[in-house]
């Protein structure tokens, strides 16, 4: 990659502190579209070799861009310039690959666990079972162009979707074949702002402070919760938005 003009753009004789230029740098390359959203950006060692300043200045430099949302730096593989931010409906039900393709990316996923398992306490009342009934469990990971963005943790009421287990959930998303099984009479949201552990910023790519956005939902039919499901989004990759008619708009009272 050529970073002859950063080189060049590099005054150690200037008042500007020498980070600060490093930042400035890279954000014109992005305004003027020679770094464009989604591209990697040269690593660490090419900027500290390229312009000969210490590893301490690249890294404050390529922090403070990620801090401000126009890096984005995926651990164990890079620093991109970030995309602009996937937008989840918090009311629609949408399918995580319909939003992924509407902004011209490629949507893939991979099945971490399928399985029947037995409620917990936790499940049991999410769900409104009882302790140690089967439910059936999907875990999984979204991609959009190969860059993580989503993980599922999803529990699903066999008596209601029988026929769970039979699916291959690489080829459709779990969202997808349950919109086309039943439509819900009530829907509820709850979202948090969190830290994930480590196995989920494993599974992410994320560094060890990113947030996450995690969404929670529980489904009903005929008065049966269907599924309930989690889902945690890198807070600099995601975020979640709602639209409703004022009309349909209840105020709810916590005591």
């Amino acid at each position: 990659m050529n970073t002859s003009s950063t080189v060049s753009a590099i005054d150690k004789d200037a008042s500007l502190p020498l980070y600060q230029q490093i930042k400035d740098v890279i954000n014109q390359r992005i305004k003027d579209g020679q770094w464009r959203a989604g591209q990697k950006i040269p690593s660490e060692n090419e900027l500290v070799d390229s312009l000969r300043v210490s590893r301490m200045t690249v890294n404050r430099a390529l922090r403070e861009l990620t801090r401000e949302g126009v890096l984005n730096r995926v651990h164990g593989l890079g620093t991109f310039v970030s995309e602009p931010p996937q937008h989840a409906s918090l009311i629609q039900l949408k399918d995580i690959a319909e939003e992924v393709t509407d902004q011209g990316q490629v949507h893939s996923s991979t099945v971490l666990m399928h399985l029947k398992i037995r409620a917990s306490d936790y499940i049991a009342e999410k769900m409104q079972l009882l302790k140690n009934e089967d439910v059936f469990y999907l875990k999984s990971v979204h991609f959009q162009d190969q860059l993580p963005i989503q993980l599922e943790e999803r529990y699903v009421n066999p008596l209601m979707i029988p026929d769970f287990m039979n699916i291959d959930f690489t080829a459709q998303t779990a969202t997808s074949y349950l919109m086309a099984q039943f439509r819900p009479d009530q829907m509820e949201h709850r979202v948090q702002a969190i830290m994930p552990d480590d196995k989920s910023r494993d599974l992410l790519n994320l560094g060890r402070l990113q947030p996450c956005l995690k969404l929670s939902r529980r489904t009903w039919k005929s008065d049966q919760v269907v599924t309930y499901v989690t889902m945690i989004y890198p807070g600099n990759r995601y975020d979640l938005a709602a639209k409703y008619s004022t009309n349909d708009y209840q105020i709810v009272k916590h005591q």
